[in-house]
């Protein structure tokens, strides 16, 4: 037998014992499905689990979620990063209101139309939400396969994908596919880790693992190697009036597109609201392809006066009403320390 023929039966017996406790996992409905998988996009479980209950509880149903102001959905979303998912997220609901009256379709095919959904987080919502027995196919599954089946071959490839979803739709367990290819999911977080190091002594498929009985596991997977990022040197402004900080909206498209933030630009830059400057520290961030870093300056402002779209804001405002990036977060300490 091939290793994806005996891996069903001792997986499913180890996720049934040893699954992570995670909330959507309750109450496996489409909407909370669909909800966490697109958090999940490379963001760490620990950080999702802080956001998942608020945003559900927040905007519990498809309409309500299709409904929210953008605004309003941004702050929800603060902290997770990569904001066009949950751009996409509403967008998906829309189609959903729209065109299936707030329910979900059941074919993968119809769920991967839906916007920010692609064929893994369609085989998930498929399983997982309506018990068919359909792959689902992400990078933690990827790395799984190629130390199982001891595949040195460059597993983002389209082709080896395809391979990998062929395989697994033969052996997916009809009777249990949610929990399948939940349990693969749980392999890959759990067990078999990323950077060459597989916990390959408690795994339940060690005993036909290929690449745990040829001791090239730590090797696997073969993966491009990465682009360096482009760093950018920015200087930023946190302008101040009366403890009230000065924000603007960024451009609707490109990197943090739509966001509020404290104004920056590329180095040089001169501040365009008058006013006394002191040093405020530095700090960087890295986005997936380019890291800022980030010289920042505290201004006294000598008016209220901003440019066009700029907008004061308090600590209750800042608390409620603006979703901020992340990537200031190296400039909280004074901000705190300035409002008051």
């Amino acid at each position: 037998m091939s290793p994806w023929e005996q891996l069903p039966g001792p997986l499913l017996a180890w996720y049934w014992q040893s699954a992570r406790r995670l909330p959507w996992r309750s109450d496996p409905t489409p909407y909370h499905v669909l909800v966490s998988e697109l958090m999940l996009q490379q963001t760490r479980v620990a950080a999702v689990l802080e956001h998942y209950q608020r945003f559900t509880q927040a905007l519990p149903t498809v309409e309500a979620l299709a409904q929210c102001p953008e605004d309003r959905l941004m702050k929800l979303w603060q902290g997770l990063g990569y904001y066009s998912r949950a751009r996409n997220l509403q967008k998906a609901a829309q189609m959903l209101v729209r065109e299936y009256g707030g329910a979900f379709p059941q074919e993968p095919q119809a769920l991967r139309a839906l916007p920010g959904v692609g064929e893994y987080t369609a085989g998930a919502i498929a399983s997982i939400a309506f018990g068919q027995a359909v792959p689902a196919v992400d990078g933690n599954v990827l790395r799984v396969a190629s130390r199982l089946t001891d595949d040195h071959r460059e597993m983002t490839k389209p082709a080896v994908k395809r391979e990998v979803t062929a395989a697994l739709a033969q052996v997916i367990p009809p009777e249990a596919p949610g929990d399948f290819n939940q349990a693969l999911m749980d392999l890959g977080a759990m067990l078999c880790l990323p950077g060459g190091a597989p916990l390959c002594a408690q795994c339940p498929a060690k005993g036909f693992c290929a690449g745990f009985q040829g001791g090239t596991a730590s090797q696997l997977p073969v993966l491009p190697a990465k682009k360096p990022r482009k760093i950018q040197e920015r200087t930023l402004y946190l302008i101040v009036w009366e403890n009230r900080l000065a924000l603007r909206r960024r451009p609707a498209k490109g990197l943090l597109a739509g966001l509020w933030e404290y104004p920056n630009e590329n180095s040089p830059w001169e501040c365009p609201v008058p006013g006394s400057r002191t040093p405020a520290g530095q700090a960087r961030h890295v986005f997936s392809h380019v890291e800022w870093r980030m010289t920042g300056w505290l201004v006294e402002a000598a008016s209220d006066e901003l440019p066009e779209g700029w907008v004061w804001a308090g600590r209750e405002e800042l608390a409620a009403d603006y979703a901020l990036p992340s990537a200031f977060r190296g400039f909280g300490g004074i901000v705190e320390e300035r409002l008051g």
